[in-house]
């Protein structure tokens, strides 16, 4: 298996499903704190300054001040008493200023850059603006930006053209199609606003300045799409991923204002940007800040402001304040305050006045249209004496209920007034709902079923597809909010409202347009039948294959565990399919654990859920489900799909990583219209469809690693017999088996050093060794793989058969080379030579080219040597027939051609490397995958065959050592007997033999003389007859 890793990626797509139970909610339920004059709200939901202080306005409030003593120690005892100890946002004490980051590329040695921080998707249309000044003292070439994939360099760039006396010129660049260069401004030494535009949709592009359309084009890079997963390289063109800066092509002047989105702009967008600086929020995928932006240290920047003029952009400095005193945080253990930078992500506390705070805590609903709207409608909130009796409870219910209803009225009505700050109201309101500390169990079932039930219909409104756009919108105002939680509040409340209708002993079904819910109360016993649930959407769709299934025998189990009374709850969730794929979860990332590398996916069917809930216990249990989906058609239908099942995993929640896991989950049955999956816990599931990377089953790594480690041990014996012979036999010496005798010990390294690799994964500095180890022996026996190739070329194609001595630059050639590439691989890797997960080069980072690279190179060069060899041969042949023509037909004359034919290639094959050209196809099949394993794993027992047993110079060898053995015998044994013979019969009177056991006799009476001993019967000529 190890060895697939060593010359190709793997390429996937992905079938997945999603969600678990513990989804973290980034907009949690807020804790109050009263004081004579203010309450304090906390809000924990990670934001910016700017995003916290929105909040707090819309909700009629403030971030919090502390003007006194006192009113810090108010502030210091309210978030001790939450157990509060991270720093969190209050009012700004800075002066409020609109400053911006400038990057100034002013000395092109120097190879400045920055790089975003940010994680791309694909993308099937971009836009990019910034705020650009270049320096009329530079000319020529100006790159602007650059964005490149592993796979692909120039996928994306905008460059500038700098001529003097002439207009500055842009041309983009995309997937290496390059766009006319278009004159755009004046060198005039100011600062102009940039933006382009992209989309696959017909290759069309755009280029605007200070807010005006310049050129438009179509035809770039038509019906494509800008891959994920690349990195975005400010102020350097990358001849390499993420590396490899020209001075020449660098970026002279300065830039301000970046940002990205990942859809196009139109002409009214831009200029509405550009009158009133204000960004587009539809669709922002990168914001401009400090924090966003990873900057050599030697590139100079300072601060400024921008005065927004329509055609004229100007900048003023700010040097004098730190881009980190602008906004305040407040540590709540030490009681003191400092600055930080607006952009860091971290909570907030919130201050109302007492007269907006009603008797629970919760303040007004904000201040915005939809709310102003609605506002006259929404019914009073009751007042209680007594919040703990039934009768409070229920009325409280009763007006949770209604305030529902109101809210689901006025969607309806108007939707389209709705804003990204209304959607977090609406979600808070449901998550108030669910965790509302009323005793829900002391009110009658149906006042419980119907607040549930009218908060189901407000869900499954704000989960609508026509409010995608009001998901998307809330990310780049800093509101982390995802629709998943919306899904968490509902389960939240369907489990009360099990745990209260369960003595009803009736199966309850709840149909919203958007979501589906069938609860099943169960009695269980020592006789259990299974829970299977199919969505009631599937009435229209007769084909239809979806459902949910908990099995009898997991029922069972069940019992078996001392669960008796349990609610089957069972939600089908089936517009979220668009709405993720719509919002910014249509191309997620997720970091594959084998490659290192990240993949890309889409939502591709309808959200189901399981939870079976012991009622007594008021608890989930966990079990095994098995669950079938539709998906839908592919878009990219070219692509390879396979499939795998994958849920929300909320212990892997963190800031811009992927929430997603396969753990406990796999495919049962996988068809073009739907996906059968099993999972060994009960949560929330779906398919998603993933583009890239290759991944093989469980099943299929085992059986891969299985051969490679036989395959290799076999191979590491033959080759130490292989060298054994050759350096024990009294072979000739020659340059052809002192370069067979370097290949065989460099292979023979490089096999011991991959059976003892998986050793050292966990630690990370012998991970590193063992990889270096392996790049070199690996790197040797191809660099003496292509000295094998100059050899041969040398004696069969130029017909150089003189002796003369060229070991030495072989030696160099052989082993110099890789000592050579390696230094360089090491030194250029930056710490991350060898993967996170296996002890290789690194995927991720292009490391692996330091061998695939050079390796390619070898087998081209080789591939070469053995066609020409082969085609001498065959001409070889043809006059070798002509010759006996007359004894041969000619049939059998192309058949001895065939046969030398294939008889070079099998003999030349394992020394020139050639049997790694089938690991170019290992992506495309897991046959290619057992054949590349087998024929490179095995490549030492094929050496020892053709190089050791049928090896004509060791055969002869073995011979000529046996002919001189039996001679030896004989000349012991025959002398002995022979003497005794003489000596015994005529003493003093023979001859004495000599040392070869020759007699003095006459040649004419005796020409052969005969012996026998008990080493055996041995015969040899003396003479003739």
């Amino acid at each position: 298996m190890f060895l697939l890793k060593l010359f190709c990626s793997n390429v996937i797509v992905l079938i997945q499903h999603c969600i678990g139970k513990a989804l973290a909610i980034n907009v949690e339920i807020k804790s109050s704190w009263p004081n004579e004059e203010v309450y304090y709200e906390y809000h924990p939901a990670r934001l910016h300054w700017h995003a916290v202080n929105q909040l707090c306005r819309q909700r009629s409030g403030s971030l919090a001040l502390i003007p006194s003593a006192g009113e810090k120690q108010n502030l210091t005892n309210f978030l001790q008493s939450l157990n509060i100890s991270e720093p969190v946002w209050i009012a700004r004490r800075a002066p409020e200023i609109n400053g911006t980051l400038i990057l100034e590329f002013l000395d092109t040695r120097k190879l400045h850059f920055a790089r975003l921080l940010h994680k791309f998707s694909s993308m099937t249309a971009v836009t990019v603006c910034a705020h650009l000044h270049f320096s009329p003292t530079c000319h020529g070439p100006s790159t602007v930006f650059s964005y490149s994939i592993l796979s692909f360099i120039d996928e994306f760039q905008l460059r500038a053209r700098v001529m003097p006396n002439q207009s500055i010129q842009l041309a983009l660049l995309v997937h290496g199609q390059h766009g006319p260069f278009i004159s755009v401004f004046a060198n005039d030494d100011g600062w102009h606003s940039v933006c382009v535009s992209w989309t696959g949709n017909g290759g069309k592009w755009t280029i605007s300045v200070d807010g005006q359309e310049v050129r438009r084009g179509i035809s770039l890079y038509s019906s494509g799409y800008i891959r994920g997963g690349g990195i975005f390289i400010i102020g350097q063109e990358q001849d390499e991923f993420g590396s490899s800066f020209k001075s020449d092509e660098a970026l002279c002047g300065s830039i301000t204002q970046l940002h990205m989105w990942d859809q196009v702009l139109d002409a009214r967008e831009i200029q509405t940007m550009e009158k009133e600086c204000s960004l587009i929020p539809s669709g922002l995928l990168f914001r401009w800040s400090i924090s966003g932006l990873e900057m050599t240290p030697s590139l100079k920047t300072h601060w400024g402001y921008i005065q927004c003029q329509v055609h004229s952009i100007t900048l003023f400095s700010l040097d004098q304040m730190s881009n980190n005193e602008n906004c305040v945080t407040f540590y709540p253990g030490s009681g003191e305050w400092t600055y930080d930078n607006c952009d860091t992500q971290r909570g907030g506390v919130c201050q109302f006045p007492k007269e907006l705070v009603d008797d629970i805590g919760i303040s007004k609903f904000p201040k915005t249209p939809f709310f102003i709207h609605i506002s006259k409608d929404l019914p009073a909130k009751p007042e209680f004496d007594d919040r703990n009796s039934s009768s409070s409870t229920e009325h409280e219910l009763d007006w949770l209920t209604s305030l529902a209803q109101s809210l689901v009225k006025a969607i309806e009505t108007d939707p389209d007034i709705i804003t990204p700050s209304d959607m977090l109201q609406l979600a808070q309101t449901i998550e108030q709902a669910a965790v509302s500390q009323v005793n829900k169990t002391s009110v009658p079932s149906e006042v419980l079923r119907s607040m549930a039930s009218s908060y189901l219909i407000l869900a499954s409104g704000l989960i609508d597809p026509v409010l995608t756009r009001n998901w998307m919108d809330m990310k780049p105002l800093g509101i982390n909010l995802r629709p998943f939680t919306v899904i968490e509040s509902i389960e939240k409340i369907l489990w009360d409202l099990a745990d209260s209708i369960f003595t009803d002993k009736k199966c309850v079904e709840l149909l919203t347009k958007n979501i589906d819910v069938y609860m099943e109360p169960r009695t269980l016993s020592d006789v259990n039948c299974r829970s299977e649930f199919k969505p009631s959407t599937q009435d229209n769709q007769s084909n239809s294959q979806e459902q949910i299934l908990i099995s009898e025998t997991e029922v069972q189990r069940l019992h078996s565990l001392g669960h008796k009374n349990v609610m089957f709850i069972h939600t089908y969730y089936s517009s979220m399919m668009e709405v993720l794929s719509r919002s910014d979860f249509k191309a997620f990332t997720q970091k594959n654990k084998e490659s290192g590398n990240f993949v890309f996916g889409h939502l591709a069917t309808a959200v189901i859920s399981a939870t079976v809930r012991d009622v007594l216990r008021e608890e989930n249990v966990p079990v095994s489900v098995q669950y079938t989906l539709s998906t839908v058609k592919l878009v990219e239908s070219s692509r390879l799909v396979t499939p795998l099942c994958i849920f929300w995993n909320v212990s892997e929640v963190a800031p811009d990583v992927s929430d997603w896991s396969d753990k406990g989950c796999r495919v049962l049955r996988s068809g073009p219209n739907d996906t059968s999956c099993f999972c060994n816990h009960t949560t929330n599931f779906a398919v998603l469809m993933n583009y890239m990377e290759a991944r093989w089953s469980e099943q299929e790594e085992m059986v891969l690693t299985k051969l490679t480690f036989i395959g290799s041990g076999a191979s590491l014996c033959a080759l130490v017999v292989t060298l054994m012979l050759f350096i024990v036999l009294d072979i000739p010496k020659s340059e052809r088996t002192s370069i067979h005798k370097n290949l065989f010990i460099s292979l023979t390294f490089a096999q011991i050093v991959l059976l003892c690799s998986g050793s050292a994964i966990h630690n990370k500095v012998a991970c590193t060794m063992v990889a270096a180890l392996l790049h070199l022996f690996f790197m040797a026996a191809f660099s003496w793989m292509l000295v094998e190739g100059l050899l041969l070329w040398s004696k069969v194609v130029t017909v150089n058969l003189s002796e003369d001595r060229h070991m030495k630059y072989y030696y160099l050639i052989g082993w110099g080379l890789p000592v050579l590439i390696v230094s360089i691989t090491l030194a250029s890797a930056s710490g991350s030579y060898s993967a996170d997960d296996y002890c290789w080069l690194s995927v991720h980072n292009g490391v692996i080219w330091g061998f695939v690279g050079p390796v390619i190179f070898i087998i081209m060069v080789n591939l070469m040597v053995l066609t020409r060899v082969v085609i001498i041969t065959i001409s070889t042949g043809k006059r070798r027939s002509l010759m006996i023509a007359d004894n041969t037909s000619s049939i059998e004359q192309v058949s001895e051609q065939i046969r030398a034919s294939v008889k070079a290639v099998l003999v030349l094959l394992p020394i020139l490397g050639l049997t790694w050209l089938c690991g170019v196809l290992v992506p495309f099949s897991i046959i290619m995958a057992y054949i590349f394993i087998l024929l490179n794993s095995l490549q030492g027992l094929f050496i020892f065959l053709i190089y050791g047993v049928y090896n004509t110079e060791i055969r002869s060898t073995v011979n000529r050592m046996k002919e001189r053995r039996k001679a030896q015998n004989f000349s012991n044994c025959g002398s002995s007997r022979l003497s005794s013979s003489i000596t015994n019969s005529q003493p003093g009177s023979s001859p004495v033999p000599d040392a070869l056991g020759h007699h003095d006799f006459d040649a004419s009476q005796l020409g052969r003389v005969s012996t026998s001993s008990d080493c055996g019967s041995l015969s040899y000529s003396i003479g003739s007859k």
